[in-house]
């Protein structure tokens, strides 16, 4: 076993999250186990109970207890576990995802089905292709957002500390404006408006979930607007979360009694129209951002919808044309 040590968290990672740092420095140390620790508060950020998702910030302080010598031994020792490599098929994969790249940063159209970070029962995610997105860069690109695994669309990657820093601060202060695609069962009454629904997480047979409405919940704010709809279906809704909380849109679409398609998790039976050929998949798509960009000027980015929405899309007759103006609270 090792002693307690205390780690200053460098310039270099900043905007890293904690369960990503670890991976970094103690690649011996399972996920199962870190969770362990975080949850009997053995691990702390500057003396504080923290999370596997905290982001880090240059200076902080990580106190790493005590640990078993196979999960101890330091990055770059020459002995810790073997880093899966890169398939040259799934880099060519993930490259081909790239929207924009520059200096600060990368713009990806995340497919769906693709985990952004890794788990005990995920073989693939983004996290773990990162390496494959360096291009000339020595520096790895860092995540500072997320989506859902199922979801798809703009995902916004920093190329060095000081774009992490400001992008990392940006998505915590609200700054950034994001915009949803999505294809729900119904057509929600009225077809435009404001879902205002606090959110809470709880526990159930089928594992956790978010549910709306409760008296604990966190605030939470969605703005929606029909664009199309077929037949009273399905319908065609772009939405703009105000605020940032766990599978905020999937919840607050599906109180409205149109839940997205695909959506079994929280829509069940009902998320899957009958009698229509479509994809099962979710039918959620990050379409656009609005953001600062790190070099100072304002920034938009979207997304093209993933195929099993364009031939959705298709089947139902919506046409991607009728909508130019992505943010709702422009129209």
């Amino acid at each position: 076993m090792t002693k307690v040590t205390s780690r200053k968290v460098s310039g270099d990672e900043a905007g890293m999250r904690l369960d990503r740092w670890f991976t970094q420095h103690y690649p011996g140390l399972g996920h199962g186990r870190l969770q362990k620790l975080l949850r009997t508060g053995q691990v702390r950020v500057d003396g504080g109970r923290v999370k596997s998702g905290t982001r880090l910030d240059e200076g902080q302080t990580v106190r790493v207890p005590p640990l078993k010598m196979d999960a101890s031994v330091p990055a770059g020792s020459g002995i810790e576990k073997a880093v899966p490599r890169i398939s040259k098929a799934d880099a060519k994969d993930i490259q081909a995802c790239v929207l924009h790249r520059d200096e600060d940063i990368i713009i990806l159209n995340k497919p769906p089905g693709l985990a952004v970070q890794g788990g005990s029962r995920l073989s693939k995610h983004l996290d773990g292709l990162l390496d494959a997105l360096r291009f000339e860069k020595a520096e790895r690109p860092r995540l500072v957002h997320r989506l859902d695994k199922d979801t798809s669309g703009i995902l916004l990657l920093a190329r060095n500390a000081p774009a992490a820093r400001a992008l990392t601060s940006a998505f915590r202060g609200k700054e950034v404006r994001k915009v949803y695609w999505a294809v729900v069962a119904g057509v929600p009454s009225p077809e435009q408006g404001t879902v205002a629904l606090s959110l809470a997480k709880q526990d159930g047979p089928h594992g956790e979930k978010v549910v709306a409405g409760t008296p604990d919940g966190k605030n939470a704010e969605t703005l929606y607007r029909t664009v199309d709809q077929a037949s009273g279906k399905a319908a065609w809704l772009v939405l703009e979360p105000l605020t940032g909380r766990t599978h905020q849109l999937r919840v607050h679409v599906q109180a409205l009694g149109t839940p997205i398609v695909g959506d079994g998790k929280y829509g069940r039976r009902e998320a899957f129209p009958d009698n229509i050929d479509i994809a099962g998949k979710l039918h959620l798509h990050a379409r656009a951002l609005r953001f600062q960009h790190p070099a100072g000027h304002m920034m938009d980015a979207e997304a093209p919808l993933p195929d099993h929405m364009k031939k959705t899309f298709k089947v139902f007759g919506f046409d991607e044309a009728e909508e130019t103006e992505p943010f709702l609270e422009a129209k």
